[in-house]
């Protein structure tokens, strides 16, 4: 074999293996964005003031995070909400905390009169996390708490 044949086929042989390492590397960087240490509350209103249903958890996607989206809703109700009707709930809060990390929090105020109305119990919050590339993470339960009188 000539050494003209020769060298533009390793050429071709390397620019190949680098062409398909790099669409491995490209196509393996596409994560979900990820929830974790989710926590959730309900504090009461009293006398002094309102109270507050609040959940905050840290969310994580190698492209940042655009949006996290929070419903709370009573086990009692059997709503179970749905990715498509999260889309449509409210946002949290976040804040960056590192490159691809934020901590979310969503709070929600409850007067007196709001706190009469609420379901006594065992509540849940879906949650709907939304990274700044479009990959979504929908967490039907990601928390649970009590609301109690």
């Amino acid at each position: 074999m000539s050494k003209r044949v020769l060298v533009p086929s390793v050429i071709g042989v390397v620019a190949l293996g680098a062409l398909a390492a790099g669409g491995y590397a490209m196509a393996t960087t596409d994560t979900e964005p990820t929830v974790e240490n989710g926590t959730a509350g309900y504090t009461a209103p009293s006398q002094q003031g309102e109270g507050k249903l609040s959940y905050t958890a840290d969310v994580s996607d190698d492209s940042g995070v655009r949006e996290v989206r929070v419903i709370a809703w009573p086990a009692s109700s059997e709503l179970d909400p749905t990715e498509a009707e999260l889309r449509y709930v409210d946002k949290a809060e976040c804040r960056a905390t590192s490159d691809g990390t934020s901590r979310c929090t969503y709070t929600l105020k409850v007067t007196q009169r709001d706190a009469a109305d609420l379901a006594e119990g065992t509540w849940h919050v879906s949650v709907l996390a939304t990274a700044k590339d479009g990959g979504t993470t929908f967490v039907p339960r990601a928390a649970t708490f009590d609301v109690t009188r």
